[in-house]
């Protein structure tokens, strides 16, 4: 994460956000189900709310300090595995939902960004939802920084991965997405 991110996903305004705004829209209708994975969860201003929706919540943090802050912060009531979104070391079909919030971009590559897609429907069960947002990062900024996700394109993506039924919707500077994995 840059210096600017840093900053603003610290900050209680983004908790704020993220409580009143990001997840209500991002899992509007979403069944999140028995066993929730999060992926790139950050300072882990999501993953708080999501401890106090979610049944069972695991999250997959790349980088090793952000995983120990949020163990300390969470304590028992998620699961904390530091580890690569590419490579993830789960079982199969384990998860009835995985999430990922304001994170793609931050995959280097749209080669990485495919890779998690994949790891994310091996990860998930028969009928378990994908869902999460991302920034439309339209700037010449956030180009230079980030690999913004093309909303138009995420669909066929998904459906390369192995999901089905991708819907994306934009909502101002942001969309919203969510795929199925078949029965």
């Amino acid at each position: 994460m840059n210096r600017a991110h840093t900053v603003i996903c610290s900050s209680a305004w983004w908790a704020r956000t993220v409580e009143r705004e990001l997840l209500p829209w991002g899992l509007a209708g979403v069944e999140l189900g028995d066993d929730v994975l999060e992926i790139g969860p950050g300072f882990g201003a999501t993953t708080t709310v999501l401890a106090r929706r979610a049944r069972a919540l695991s999250v997959l943090e790349l980088e090793p300090s952000y995983c120990e802050r949020l163990r300390g912060e969470l304590g028992g009531r998620v699961e904390g595995v530091q580890g690569d979104a590419t490579q993830m070391p789960f079982a199969d079909g384990r998860f009835s939902a995985v999430l990922a919030f304001t994170m793609l971009h931050h995959l280097p590559s749209r080669v990485l960004q495919d890779r998690m897609l994949a790891e994310v429907a091996r990860v998930l069960r028969a009928g378990g939802v994908f869902a999460g947002t991302d920034s439309i990062g339209t700037g010449p900024l956030f180009r230079m920084l980030l690999v913004p996700v093309n909303p138009e394109e995420l669909p066929d993506r998904l459906r390369g991965a192995g999901l089905a039924d991708p819907r994306v919707e934009r909502g101002g500077r942001s969309f919203r997405f969510r795929a199925h994995k078949s029965p």
